[in-house]
């Protein structure tokens, strides 16, 4: 969840990074990393799918914070890397988001996730809290456009090589 200051220290860097490549003819890249999943995530990292999958996995219930019907849009790391290798070969300065523009509502989400793992965990509410954003989902026009690229792995493949690693560390 990100806060004022997480998302200010974001803008900060680019302005840096901006600021430097100008006045010292750096050669820089800028990219803004979207909700990226995968292998090897720490699951106590407090984010939705270690949560979900560790929770599942347990047979403990997967917590849900709000309706769940707020949405996510989720990136497989493999894509994530194959992105940042494209920006890096480009000689663009400015910035590049990247990450997947297919949305999933986090309900529909523990769902998936539950019935991958083959669990029967309940779905549990709490309140949502008060900067969590409804909507996350990143604009990849300039990364289609420029770059060629976009991300490649469905949902559903990547959530299951992640669960596959989430079984071998719980």
């Amino acid at each position: 969840m990100a806060t004022p200051c997480y998302d200010e220290s974001k803008r900060a860097a680019e302005a840096f990074t901006m600021a430097y490549q100008r006045a010292h003819g750096l050669d820089t890249r800028i990219v803004r990393i979207f909700n990226t999943y995968g292998p090897r995530m720490r699951v106590d990292d407090g984010r939705v799918i270690p949560n979900f999958m560790a929770q599942a996995l347990r047979g403990e219930p997967l917590t849900i914070y709000g309706d769940g019907s707020q949405t996510r849009s989720l990136c497989y790391v493999d894509d994530l890397v194959a992105g940042i290798l494209a920006v890096l070969d480009s000689d663009d300065h400015l910035p590049f988001n990247l990450g997947s523009e297919e949305e999933i509502s986090v309900g529909r989400l523990a769902e998936k996730i539950r019935d991958l793992a083959g669990s029967q965990s309940a779905i549990e509410y709490r309140p949502l809290p008060v900067d969590d954003p409804r909507q996350r989902r990143p604009d990849l026009g300039r990364a289609r456009s420029v770059l060629r690229w976009e991300s490649r792995v469905p949902m559903e493949a990547g959530l299951l090589r992640t669960l596959e690693y989430f079984r071998s560390v719980l």
